[in-house]
């Protein structure tokens, strides 16, 4: 039978509770109170021993598994769900009367490493990547490694910055070309592997992916450091040895924190808020992911839109899937560099309404993010009309009175290259 940690409160009689974990078929080796006392008639005999706190029962009984036998009011669902995010955290499933639930499965990997992942889709995840990776990529050898809902049904490398008209071909030959890993390679201008991947649980597993053949590419190459980058708010099925979490400023600090988002919290050791400015809720936002973690770094910082190529002097047409609500401060960062913006559209991500813009729009330039429908419906316009389309990055920039990233990210990857790793 299966070495259990049950959860108990004193919401039960403790014949009760004595008589279900004698009955149920499992080796209890250890109960922890999570409250209540309505039913506790003086020092209760469970018939195990009984621990007041989570993670010394983990540590002290390691049990191979964590059986809720509480219920509400001591334990509603909002309680539960954080409850479940420690004990994944420390690699142990959380079950209950009719849940089950698995701390995702990591593959072994042998070198230096950082995963960054997210706690939903359009938090520039891959901004952060590819920051990462070109940041380290000037003083040894980076490989990035990424995951995406549609990336190729084989791990491909992307050995150099693909161009517009190499997009373009992989487009017209009904491939997805605005891929995570064709965005981090374009951008970083380091060897990318795309994998791709189906499916995404709670806990930021996987259904699906060939992300560990990917990752066997890596190894081949001989790198300094791996960057795997994750997908949507599913984590890269790799035990690397540090790992970045990206949220958004916008987000409310419920969900970031909430559901199974605060295992995600507790197994990062940086958490990067993203699209923040000196206006943005961030620091409510940290407080937040602080209660969760209160010893994991926190760092607000900024999305600045960058042209892969000079467009300086030129009218351009600026293509994105930001909000409307920061439209006019893109469009002003961009006009700091020079640029003449007469357009700018969140589309990228709605192809029919993007499709109908387009037909309207007069611009010298196309820049568009490499995301969503930026090669196949605005560089396929640009090149059917003679446009000149040009690819954007977006560079992370600080936000004052934020800790400086670069001190933090450097002693993540120097942690990463002295720490044993795969585990």
């Amino acid at each position: 039978m299966i070495r259990t940690l049950a959860l108990i409160d004193g919401e039960h009689y403790a014949s009760t509770v004595r008589d279900a974990l004698a009955t149920l078929q499992y080796d209890f080796v250890g109960a922890v109170m999570v409250g209540g006392s309505e039913k506790l008639r003086g020092e209760a005999d469970y018939g195990v021993p009984l621990y007041d706190e989570l993670e010394v029962a983990l540590r002290e009984l390691e049990p191979e598994l964590v059986l809720d036998l509480s219920d509400e009011p001591v334990l509603g669902p909002v309680a539960r769900f954080r409850l479940a995010s420690r004990v994944l955290a420390a690699g142990v499933p959380y079950a209950g009367a009719d849940f089950r639930l698995e701390p995702p499965a990591l593959e072994a990997f042998p070198l230096p490493s950082l995963a960054v992942y997210a706690t939903g889709k359009r938090v520039g995840k891959t901004a952060v990547s590819s920051h990462i990776a070109r940041l380290f990529s000037r003083d040894r050898k980076v490989v990035a490694v990424a995951m995406g809902r549609g990336g190729p049904e084989t791990p491909e490398v992307a050995e150099s910055r693909p161009s517009v008209a190499e997009l373009l071909a992989l487009s017209r030959d009904g491939r997805h070309a605005a891929s995570d890993y064709l965005e981090l390679a374009a951008v970083a201008g380091v060897a990318t592997i795309g994998c791709r991947r189906c499916g995404g649980g709670l806990a930021g597993a996987v259904a699906t992916s060939n992300v560990p053949a990917g990752a066997e590419l890596a190894l081949q190459r001989s790198p300094d450091l791996v960057v795997f980058d994750g997908s949507g708010a599913a984590i890269p099925p790799v035990a690397t040895g540090k790992r970045v979490l990206v949220t958004s400023t916008f987000d409310p600090p419920g969900l970031v924190t909430g559901y199974l988002n605060a295992y995600r919290i507790l197994i990062s050791d940086l958490v990067l808020v993203t699209m923040a400015d000196a206006h943005t809720p961030h620091e409510a936002l940290a407080e937040a992911i602080r209660e969760v973690k209160p010893d994991v770094p926190v760092i607000a910082v900024g999305f600045r839109p960058r042209p892969l190529a000079p467009v300086a002097g030129k009218r351009v047409a600026y293509f994105t899937t930001a909000a409307t609500a920061v439209h006019k401060r893109l469009a002003a960062e961009l006009g700091h560099q020079g640029i003449e913006v007469v357009h700018v559209s969140g589309n990228l991500a709605d192809r029919p309404t993007l499709l109908r813009e387009l037909a309207t729009v007069d611009a010298d330039v196309y820049l568009t993010e490499i995301k969503a429908a930026g090669i196949d419906a605005v560089a396929e316009a640009g090149a059917s009309r003679g446009v000149e389309v040009v690819l954007a990055a977006n560079d992370l920039v600080p936000v004052p009175g934020q800790p400086a990233l670069e001190p933090e990210l450097r002693a993540l990857v120097e942690a990463a290259s002295a720490e044993p790793v795969g585990t």
